[in-house]
Parts: C-alpha cells; sequence; structure tokens
C-alpha cells in the first residue's frame, strides 16, 4: 500500500499524544495496526486512504481505505483494505473511520421517525451523527456547540444550531460528543423526561463529576454509553467489522461532508501538527498529505 492520505482523530489521537491513556484502557484502547504500547511511544492513527500497489489484482491500482496509522507504504492482509465507492474522494474518504463511530453511535441511540433530537459538540464526530439522524423521517435535529462558529458548518449540512444557552430542551434523545464535561452537563439539562442521552466522547484518563441528584432521576433519564470498538447489540447479527465500515465509506457519497475537512499539512511536518491540534478543542478533520 502506498498513502496518499490521512486523516486525524483529533479527540482520541490528541489524547494519546498527550499521554492520557488511562492504564485499565491500555489493552482496549489499541487501534488495529498500533506499534508499540501505551503511554508510549505508539505509531498510532486509522485514517488512511492509499493505493493498492501489490496484492490481488482486483485491487491493484485501487483507492481503498484502511484503519492504518499515518505511514508513507504498509503491507497488511488485502481483508483490512476497502475500496473507496464511485462518489467517495480520497480527500473525503478520510472520515470513513469517524463515520463509522457516527453510524455505532446512531445504532445505539434507536433513534424514532418524530424524534426531537439534539447533539452536543460540532466536532467531527457529532456532525456525522447529527447529518446521519437528520435522515430519519420526521426527526427534528439541531447541533449544539460553545462555538457560534459552528452554525455555518451545521448550515452546510442541513441541520439546525445552537449554542447551550439557546438550545431547545425537552429532546426525546440527546447524543453527547463534546469531549467536555460542561458539555455532558449541558446534554443531561437538554433531555425531556424519560429520555437517553448517548455518550459518544472518551475522556481518557479525565475525571468527570455529573449533576446526578439534580433532576437526572425525577427525569428517569437513560444514559448510554457508545463506543466504536464493538459493533452496536442491534446492529450485531447483520453486520461485521468490515461490513460496517464499507457502509460508512457508502454514506460519504454526499460531497456536503465536505465541510468537515479542515486544511491539510504534510507528513513530515506531522510532530508539529499534533501539538497544535492538541492545543485546538472543537478542530475538525485536518488532512495528511504523502509527497
Amino acid at each position: 500500500m502506498r498513502t496518499v492520505r490521512s486523516g486525524i482523530s483529533r479527540g482520541t489521537e490528541a489524547l494519546v499524544f498527550t499521554g492520557r491513556v488511562p492504564p485499565s484502557e491500555f489493552s482496549r484502547m489499541r487501534c488495529p495496526h498500533q506499534a508499540g504500547n501505551f503511554p508510549g511511544p505508539v505509531k498510532y492513527g486509522y485514517a488512511n486512504v492509499g493505493v493498492v500497489v501489490e496484492g490481488p489484482e482486483a485491487l491493484r491500482g485501487r483507492s481503498v481505505f484502511c484503519l492504518f496509522p499515518h505511514q508513507t507504504a504498509y503491507v497488511v492482509p488485502a481483508s483490512a483494505v476497502v475500496p473507496l465507492p464511485s462518489g467517495v474522494s480520497e480527500e473525503r474518504a478520510v472520515l470513513a473511520a469517524n463515520m463509522e463511530t457516527a453510524l455505532n453511535a446512531t445504532w445505539d441511540a434507536r433513534p424514532l421517525a418524530g424524534d426531537r433530537i439534539t447533539v452536543v459538540g460540532a466536532g467531527v464526530v457529532g456532525c456525522l451523527a447529527a447529518y446521519l439522524l437528520s435522515k430519519i423521517p420526521g426527526t427534528a435535529v439541531e447541533l449544539c456547540d460553545v462555538n457560534p462558529a459552528r452554525r455555518e458548518t451545521a448550515v452546510a449540512l442541513g441541520l439546525g444550531f445552537s449554542t447551550p444557552e439557546t438550545a431547545a430542551d425537552e429532546r426525546d434523545l440527546v447524543l453527547h460528543a463534546s469531549g467536555s464535561e460542561a458539555g455532558l452537563h449541558t446534554a443531561l439539562g437538554l433531555a425531556a423526561p424519560e429520555a437517553t442521552v448517548v455518550e459518544l466522547s472518551w475522556f481518557g484518563a479525565n475525571e468527570v463529576r455529573l449533576p446526578l441528584g439534580e433532576a437526572f432521576h425525577s427525569k428517569r433519564l437513560t444514559l448510554r454509553a457508545s463506543q466504536v470498538g464493538t459493533v452496536s447489540p442491534v446492529a450485531r447479527s447483520r453486520f461485521t467489522h468490515r461490513e460496517r465500515l464499507a457502509l460508512a465509506l457508502e454514506l460519504l457519497r454526499d460531497p456536503r461532508l465536505d465541510a468537515l475537512l479542515d486544511g491539510v499539512s504534510d507528513f513530515s511536518l506531522l510532530p508539529a501538527t499534533m501539538v497544535r491540534l492538541a492545543g485546538a478543542p472543537g478542530a475538525l478533520c485536518h488532512g495528511v498529505t504523502y509527497r
């Protein structure tokens, strides 16, 4: 494989880069082709688009996606790559891993037609989850973020937008993807009685305090974790990991999703790029180019 583009999943990769993977998660948080062990040094990443140089004739010369770290070239089994569907550019395909996370979260959330839904946190995963949920008939989906500039991204995706101060409440379903304690507080506060709040964020070694002594019990809320490492129970009998990834790629055909691509840097600049992105909360998908 010769890499042509990779994407930085800022939330998780920033936690790995800054050594904030808790020891209890050293095994569970390994990415598929990771080299080295936590806390580091490790070769980490899972959004790689490349061209098959050698392999089965059906794949040779094709652009494919692989859950591989940032690297110029590599060798993996043919079963580890998924060809890009027609209409999905190499640039947009780096969103596949994040789309897979959003797809799994949508399955975990179990939305219904007509649900009033808010996604708190307009990073890449939050935007993709809101985008998928908006496709369900009758849903009213609002993307909520502390950064008012994210309104432009929401509009590009055909979504409503609010800040925490202006967000609609009494929501049937709330997904949290901001990676912040304050964001999860907001998510709980927006939920209607007996609603479900789905937690997509991974906090790493950061501890989170929640106001469970307030309306959480009286509203009979459900707080559910969603994690991409396993296929959601509601889809597990129908989708393998590879089939879920293939579906995620198919869902990237919409050119409006290019709104989530946020600049590129050369592979040779990756250490400095990671330092910059680790200090940039809410950054969208930054691409890595290869000469």
